[in-house]
This record gives C-alpha cells, sequence and structure tokens, in this order.
C-alpha cells in the first residue's frame, strides 16, 4: 500500500463538501489530517444527509463521506487562547486548507501572513467560489450557483428543459480535486524555500473541465448549446432505447459507425447519403437514432450491449447508483470501504474511497469518520499540553 503522503501534517478547516473532498483525498494518500472544527456544531455537513437522526447526532451522511482517516479538534478561533493553540498547532503542520470567503482568516489575525510566521514553509490553500480577487470576490458561493455562472447549467439537459443543473455537487467535488492536485504538486517541490499561497477559485476549477465547450466558443466561434443525451462531436454516439430499456453508446469513429448499422442488422445505413460521413451524421443525427432505435427495440439492453461490445463499438448500459455499486467492476476493486460500529453512528458504514489505485492497491484509511472534538485531547497532548493544562483549555471553552 503506497502512503505517498505520510509524515505529512494537513490542517483541514473546511466545511461542507469542496475542502473536506480536497483533504479527503490527502488523508488516503497517508496524510495525518487534523480537522479543525468550531466548537458548537462543527462542519456543517455533520447536520446534512439523508438520515435525520444520524444528523441529530452531529454524525450527518454528507460528513460521514468525506471525512473518514482524519482526526477532530474543536478549537473557538475568536478566543485568544484558542488562537494560541491553533498557532502552536500550524507549527507542526505541512499544510492549511480552508474554504471561508476571502478575508475571513485575516479578520482572525489567522492570515497566511501571520501564519508564515509560525512557520515559514507553510502551504495555505484557500479555497472559495470566485477566488481571493476580483469583483465577486466577496460574495457567497455554493454549487449551484457555480453551476450557473460557469455555463454548466446552459450546457446541461435537452433543449426543451435546459438549464439543468447537473444531479450532484459537480463544482464541489471539482473544486476540491483541483485543490488536492495543488497542494500536492506543492508538497512535491523540493526547490520550495518558503510558504505557498494557494488560490483556488470553484468558478475557474469548473471552467477548466469544460475544456471543449468552452474552446468551441474561443476558438471555432460556436456558442454552446444543451444536447440532452446526445454527443456533440459525433453520432450515433448518446443514449438510444432498447427493448427493456436504455444504452450508451459512443460509435465515434467512422468504422465504429459501420460496425453499429451491421450489429443492429441495417447495413444499408452505411451507404444512405445521410449518414455515410461524419459531418452528414451530425445534421440527420435524429433521422439515424429512430432508425437504430426501430431496430434495437427488438433485444434488451444487455443483449445489445454484449454484441456492440464484440463488434468494438462502445457501449453500456445506463445504472442507476444502487446497481453501479453492485456491479462486480466497482464492487470487486476496492471503491469502497466499510467501518464497524462507528461511534456516533451506532452501526456499520459503507463509503466511496478514491477513484484510483496505486501499485494495484486502492488508497485506504483505517479509522473511520470522527465525533465532534473526538481526538481533541490527543492533539493537545502531542503539542505538549499537560493533562491540567487541557482541562484549564475546555474550562476557558478555549478548546
Amino acid at each position: 500500500m503506497s502512503n505517498a503522503l505520510r509524515g505529512v501534517r494537513v490542517l483541514d478547516l473546511t466545511n461542507v463538501l469542496a475542502g473536506p473532498f480536497a483533504c479527503h483525498q490527502l488523508a488516503h494518500m497517508g496524510a495525518d489530517v487534523i480537522k479543525v472544527e468550531t466548537r458548537n456544531g462543527g462542519d456543517l455537513a455533520r447536520q446534512l444527509g439523508a438520515d435525520p437522526e444520524l444528523n441529530k447526532r452531529y454524525m450527518g451522511v454528507s460528513f460521514l463521506a468525506q471525512n473518514p482517516g482524519k482526526r477532530s479538534i474543536t478549537i473557538d478561533f475568536k478566543h485568544p487562547t484558542g488562537k494560541d493553540v491553533f498557532r502552536k498547532l500550524v507549527r507542526t503542520a505541512d499544510v492549511v486548507v480552508e474554504n471561508f470567503r476571502p478575508g475571513v482568516m485575516q479578520r482572525l489575525g489567522l492570515g497566511y501572513d501571520e501564519l508564515l510566521k509560525e512557520n515559514p514553509k507553510l502551504i495555505y490553500c484557500a479555497i472559495s467560489g470566485f477566488g481571493q480577487d476580483g469583483p465577486l470576490r466577496d460574495l457567497p458561493a455554493y454549487d449551484q450557483i457555480i453551476q450557473g455562472m460557469s455555463g454548466v447549467m446552459s450546457i446541461t439537459g435537452a433543449p426543451e428543459n435546459a438549464p439543468y443543473r447537473v444531479g450532484y455537487p459537480v463544482a464541489d467535488t471539482i473544486g476540491g480535486i483541483t485543490a488536492a492536485f495543488a497542494v500536492a504538486a506543492a508538497l512535491a517541490d523540493r526547490e520550495r524555500s518558503g510558504g505557498t499561497f494557494i488560490d483556488v477559485s470553484m468558478l475557474e476549477a469548473v471552467m477548466a473541465t469544460m475544456g471543449w465547450a468552452v474552446s468551441n466558443h474561443l476558438i471555432a466561434g460556436r456558442e454552446p448549446k444543451p444536447m440532452g443525451n446526445e454527443n456533440v462531436t459525433a453520432s450515433p454516439s448518446g443514449t438510444f432505447r432498447t427493448g427493456d430499456g436504455l444504452l450508451n453508446i459512443a460509435a465515434n469513429k467512422q468504422e465504429q459507425f459501420e460496425a453499429v448499422c451491421q450489429v443492429v442488422g441495417r447495413p444499408e445505413l452505411i451507404t444512405d447519403a445521410r449518414f455515410s460521413e461524419r459531418q452528414a451524421r451530425l445534421q440527420h443525427r435524429f433521422e439515424l437514432k429512430a432508425a437504430l432505435e426501430e431496430a434495437m427495440a427488438m433485444k434488451s439492453t444487455d443483449e445489445w450491449w454484449t454484441l456492440f461490445n464484440q463488434a468494438g463499438v462502445p457501449a453500456g448500459p445506463v445504472y442507476s447508483v444502487r446497481q453501479a455499486l453492485e456491479h462486480p467492476q466497482v464492487a470487486e476493486r476496492g471503491m469502497v470501504g466499510s467501518f464497524d460500529n462507528v461511534p456516533g453512528v451506532g452501526r456499520d458504514i459503507r463509503l466511496v474511497r478514491t477513484g484510483f489505485k496505486v501499485n494495484g492497491q486502492a488508497p485506504r484509511v483505517d479509522s473511520a469518520p470522527p465525533t465532534l472534538g473526538q481526538h481533541s485531547d490527543e492533539i493537545l497532548a502531542e503539542l505538549g499540553y499537560s493533562p491540567l493544562e487541557i482541562e484549564a483549555l475546555k474550562e476557558e471553552k478555549a478548546v
């Protein structure tokens, strides 16, 4: 098992998703991630999720999903002694990740410049909706706000119902992955002699992933439009109805189109002037789709899936989340981890890990998501506080 970030300490000051997801990736690569939370309630995600009882216990499903492998300490950043505790913690850390609005940490006296005085080689990663400068820097931003302002919603859905939001918090997730990549890159900089300030804009991070849509506009002057389940670059490429459901087909090459026609028993479509060339197929995509779906009504999704793949045509069924998780391709590769009798939850839970393997192994963490402040005493002791001092900090409500 590779733990490439072993020995790296990350202070996770983040809430809800983008920041916690970034630190989730770092924890799975071996970093010691300490979740620094407020005394009253902690991460808002502790109160979010589909299980109301867990929300009441501050162990909401939304929190559980992104926080295994982390330790939790509570600190009051507005309390002078609490600030002192945090500064002492920063001296032991390699990375600080926060997703407050720009300026919040500076107003607390705990901004990047101040923390560099405690740790001159600190990597400080600030995640925000719009970045640390620009006219929108001070505005709050949640996932759907970014989806709308990035253009993602304008090209999601079909012409008759767009704009649509993507069905999961894609902007938060992309922001988190971007932050994790930037932090890992900073850690890998062996020439680094001073601190590093990383400014992650969720808006820009999302737009960076929209390469084709953005480039069609910038280079070709074509305004991206919602295409539903159709592929803008090729036909037949999209979602097709079968005898019992739906099948995605990605016949992006000429030989793949011809193979589709042979498999469905419509070889005459290959030489039809409407479909014989790539550009013609794009212009007549819905006529081609109708012809293929008429033929595909004769067999089930699973039957066509097998036939197309045997013919070298990329294809796959449209699954529910449950079906995807249960499929052997996911279930047998270590994508889902389990934790027994989790404190604060009272039962076993299963959570997804990362989307990659290292030397044949899926990165994993050993500990379940922490209860609020679960490791406060442990971490304070590591910082050199005595049991009596720890009790005094608690009485002061500094931690």
